[in-house]
């Protein structure tokens, strides 16, 4: 048992929490959750660009609710004062920053992909960066909590949490590719994603007339989200050499991912064996609902929730399979998804802190 939770459990209280980035959306959507979980308190809100301002000025829907002062995010001195730490900040910043002692201290639960693809020439050869610190990325855990579960547990030091186009995209595929039922060569993944997704920096791109009445396809054959589902969905064939097509777009909405992803059928099936095997999946998981027959996932039913879902239609035309989930890139894209992590990781429900309904409208 690893030193966070047994700090914890000496002081017969909640953990402590720490969050590195807590002035951006995904940064924000976690003092949210976190605000409502009964086992977890929030000690400090590191923030490099807001330090000493009062973090419900710059969050105002946190006034009366949160306060406490933004401060530096000064991470082997703050790892003292917690059992764990999320970092939701840019590619590459959580990498520099942690080392042996700081994960003797606190566990880590990295919102960036600073730990989630394996081959360290992958991520830098995508992400254009030199990783700080590939000497953990064998440890961490990639912590998409529904394929993964087993691994994330109290000696688990560091959880790569996945991002939002990644979660909709393996869990919608990975019980197809598992069974057999798709080929793993054929997949083709549409991808539609709320603003909130490219963060809370000033870019033109992202004004509200550049967006607002417009889609838009960017990224095209290079979006850095693509060799992780490459990788992941190869673990669940066992196969390491997986090249799929996947592109994302921009939608004039806030939250929100919807994808739609097409692949041959590698055998003739029904509706009754593709749907029995989701089922099997995830009937269990109390966060991925399978829909109904013919009715499709939207970003409305899901938004401000950690909820995934699901459904499939058979294209008996073209033999092949067409995949759908949904999802909010905000909650199980990101901050609830680390929480959910969190809540393993401690020995929590967990559904702890995450229980809230979709917002409507």
């Amino acid at each position: 048992m690893k030193g966070a939770k047994n700090n914890a459990q000496k002081r017969g209280s909640m953990i402590r929490v720490g969050i590195i980035g807590a002035t951006g959306y995904a940064g924000n959507e976690l003092v949210r959750l976190l605000l409502g979980h009964k086992e977890a308190e929030i000690v400090w809100y590191g923030s490099r660009s807001y330090i000493d301002e009062n973090y419900a000025d710059i969050y105002r829907n946190m006034f009366q609710l949160v306060d406490a002062k933004c401060m530096d995010d000064n991470m082997e001195q703050l790892a003292n004062q917690v059992d764990v730490i999320f970092t939701a900040t840019p590619q590459g910043l959580c990498a520099s920053l942690v080392n042996e002692e700081i994960l003797n201290k606190v566990k880590i639960i990295d919102l960036s992909a600073d730990f989630r693809l394996k081959d360290v020439h992958i991520y830098e050869d995508w992400y254009k960066i030199e990783h700080k610190a590939p000497q953990y990325i064998d440890e961490a855990v990639y912590g998409l909590c529904e394929i993964n579960r087993n691994q994330i547990n109290e000696n688990t030091r560091i959880i790569a949490n996945p991002g939002c186009y990644t979660t909709t995209s393996i869990l919608a595929l990975y019980p197809m590719i598992k069974e057999g039922i798709i080929n793993p060569y054929s997949i083709i993944i549409d991808a539609k994603s709320g603003t909130s997704g490219a963060g809370r920096g000033a870019k033109v791109q992202n004004l509200f007339c550049e967006v607002n009445e417009n889609m838009k396809a960017y990224a095209v054959g290079t979006h850095r989200h693509t060799p992780e589902i490459e990788e992941q969905l190869g673990y669940a064939c066992a196969k390491n050499d997986i090249k799929l097509i996947f592109t994302p777009h921009l939608v004039p909405m806030n939250r929100g991912i919807l994808v739609t992803a097409y692949a041959d059928l590698a055998k003739d099936v029904v509706y009754e064996e593709v749907k029995q095997i989701y089922d099997a999946y995830y009937q269990n998981e109390y966060f991925i609902r399978v829909l109904d027959k013919d009715v499709c996932p939207e970003t409305r039913w899901v938004e401000g929730s950690n909820f995934v879902d699901i459904n499939f239609r058979i294209e008996p035309r073209t033999h092949r399979l067409i995949m759908m989930g949904a999802l909010d890139n905000l909650v199980k894209g990101a901050a609830g998804q680390a929480v959910q992590n969190m809540n393993l990781m401690f020995g929590f429900k967990e559904n702890e802190g995450l229980m809230m309904a979709p917002l409507f409208p």
